[in-house]
This record gives structure tokens, C-alpha cells and sequence, in this order.
């Protein structure tokens, strides 16, 4: 039976192994659906609902992964038919006033990928005359790095620290922690010094 001076570097270990494993990067599918890039049906299912509901981060992609595919294949989110639509993201003067004429960025190959590579506010609306007047328009707003780490604690720098340093025993177990980059898995394997 493991005593709890075992067991706690274990639970370190994993809170660490979890810790890393969420702040790696994740991919989107836009409104959680291949055909969400559409006017909304209703004012209750816009894409603005589920993005209130997704926490994005620097680095994450709006985009979903290709199950046929490894797991660091994406496909785009957005899908739309390339004739009839497009993704323009623009300003947010341009996002309040449904303004079409001097996108930040123009997507009409019917398969976008967006990267979220700085934090703040992301505006997108429909190319398509009309739409984003009736709903098809979406805001993604990313949080910083300060934020997205609210909660953890840091270690003091060794000015701020009081007292001598204690010095780790030879009986004292070590916890390493192995992530895979592209996954949100982390292994924790506990091992002890002799």
C-alpha cells in the first residue's frame, strides 16, 4: 500500500502532466459543424453562442482535426460553398456595420483555416451580399497567455525566498512528465532515486 508521502509527488505529477496537456495548442470546427457557416435559423443558435461557449487561446487553429487522417492533419472548419460565400475578417467597426468593402482578410476557396495568433478580439462575417445583416457572422475572442495561466502559482525567485534551501534526500521520489506535442495527452511516470 502506497503511504501519502509517496502518493503526493504522484498527484504533482499528474496535475503537472494535466497542467501541460491543456495549454497546448487545439483545433475548432466553427460552430461544431460542417454546415454552421450559414445564416442562422434563429437568433437563439448563432455562431457567437458557441463561440461564448469555447475558451481559445494563442495558437489554437479554427479548424477540426481529419479523422482519416493522423492527429496533426486538420481539415478546415469553415466549409461553404466557394461560389456562393466567402469568410471575410475584418474590423470590428466593419463586424458591427456588416461592412464588406476593406476586409483585414478575404477565404473564398471553401475550406478556411484561421490561426489564432495573438490575443484579443477576431471579427468575421459572410461575403455573401446580405448575410451577415441576418446573422452569419461570428467574434472569437482569445484569451492572453497572463489570463489563460490565472491560477497557477509561480515559484518566488530566490531574492524573495526566506531561509536556507533544504536539500533533497536520496529517498525522495522524482516525478517525470513526458507530453506529446500535437495531442492534449500527457504521460506522468513516477520513479524513484536509489
Amino acid at each position: 500500500m502506497a503511504s501519502s508521502e509517496s502518493l503526493s509527488p504522484f498527484c504533482l505529477a499528474l496535475l503537472l502532466a494535466s497542467i501541460l496537456g491543456s495549454s497546448e495548442a487545439r483545433d475548432f470546427l466553427v460552430g461544431g459543424n460542417d454546415n454552421a457557416w450559414r445564416v442562422p435559423p434563429n437568433t437563439t443558435d448563432s455562431l457567437n453562442q458557441w463561440a461564448e461557449n469555447n475558451r481559445f487561446q494563442v495558437g489554437d487553429s479554427l479548424e477540426k482535426q481529419d479523422t482519416d487522417k493522423s492527429p496533426i492533419s486538420c481539415t478546415p472548419v469553415w466549409k461553404y460553398e466557394a461560389a456562393k460565400d466567402s469568410v471575410l475578417q475584418v474590423t470590428r467597426d466593419a463586424y458591427l456595420g456588416c461592412n464588406r468593402s476593406s476586409p483585414v482578410a478575404e477565404h473564398k476557396d471553401g475550406a478556411t483555416v484561421v490561426r489564432l495568433h495573438r490575443p484579443g478580439a477576431y471579427y468575421f462575417i459572410s461575403g455573401a451580399a446580405g448575410a451577415c445583416e441576418e446573422g452569419e457572422k461570428l467574434i472569437v475572442v482569445v484569451m492572453s497567455e497572463r489570463h489563460s495561466l490565472r491560477g497557477l502559482a509561480t515559484a518566488p525567485s530566490p531574492a524573495e525566498s526566506e531561509g536556507p534551501a533544504i536539500a533533497p534526500t536520496s529517498a525522495a521520489p522524482r516525478a517525470v512528465v513526458f507530453g506529446s506535442g500535437g495531442t492534449a495527452c500527457s504521460l506522468a511516470v513516477l520513479g524513484m532515486l536509489m
